[in-house]
């Protein structure tokens, strides 16, 4: 009989669903969940793996035939942003992030469902309500801030009460070794702002400024136009079979 001490994480496997990246791939994901007051240090050592957290559960792609899903991080205190990210930081100095405890609202669920429909109206969180947005937001046993970024007012530096309407929001975990990016989403009418690029680069900047290391960006989809923009940012670690490497695109 096989004895399962009650600190020692248990992990599953889910069945084969039809993959949201690769038209007629099958993925699988192994996870475990997060729970008690180990859960920080299990979500920091599990990263090191590979592993992504939602709510409370940790997961890693474990598809049998694929191999796709590349874990994907950057080297921030190298990191320098070229000459089109610039632009990008230029184009959004009207804005202003706050960092705060992961309280949702009524406004950011309505950024969100704009987001939603516009981007990922068949995607697996389509149908998610205003209760499922706020257990994504505040269920967490681990270290999470919730980034909002508002159009900044004409007393933005000396109080919040004066910022601009919500047009970016992310939910970030901060571990041992770096910032986690879990989700963002923002405002699909100011697509020329490059909100998911500007979003990053503030969060190189913040982990720079914790003096940690990396910021994780999850999975890299080898294939998928859509996860293309995670290469941009170099220098960047993928997670390979001898461990994390040096990406040399």
């Amino acid at each position: 009989m096989t004895v399962h001490h009650p600190q020692t994480p248990q992990f599953f496997l889910t069945s084969p669903s039809p993959c949201p990246y690769l038209p007629g791939q099958a993925e699988r994901k192994v996870f475990t969940h997060l729970v008690g007051e180990r859960g920080q240090a299990l979500l920091d050592l599990l990263s090191q793996g590979g592993f992504r957290r939602s709510q409370n559960i940790a997961y890693r792609p474990a598809c049998e035939r694929c191999r796709a899903c590349v874990s994907v991080r950057i080297l921030v205190d190298e990191f320098q942003p070229g000459r089109s990210m610039r632009r990008v930081l230029s184009r959004n100095s009207d804005l202003v992030g706050r960092i705060g405890d992961p309280e949702p609202t009524t406004e950011q669920y309505s950024l969100f469902r704009s987001y939603l429909d516009d981007r990922h109206a068949r995607g697996g969180m389509s149908e998610m309500s205003v209760l499922d947005y706020a257990m994504m937001v505040e269920d967490s046993q681990v270290e999470t801030k919730l980034i909002q970024y508002r159009k900044r007012g004409p007393d933005s530096s000396f109080s919040r009460r004066s910022d601009g309407d919500l047009v970016a929001v992310a939910l970030s975990d901060v571990m041992s070794d770096g910032m986690s990016m879990v989700y963002s989403f923002y405002d699909p009418e100011e697509y020329d702002r490059s909100l998911g690029t500007y979003m990053i680069l503030d969060h190189v900047e913040r982990t720079r400024k914790l003096g940690l290391p990396y910021l994780y960006l999850g999975y890299w989809v080898n294939g998928s136009r859509k996860m293309d923009y995670k290469i941009r940012f170099q220098p960047q670690e993928h997670l390979g079979p001898k461990g994390w490497e040096r990406y040399q695109g």
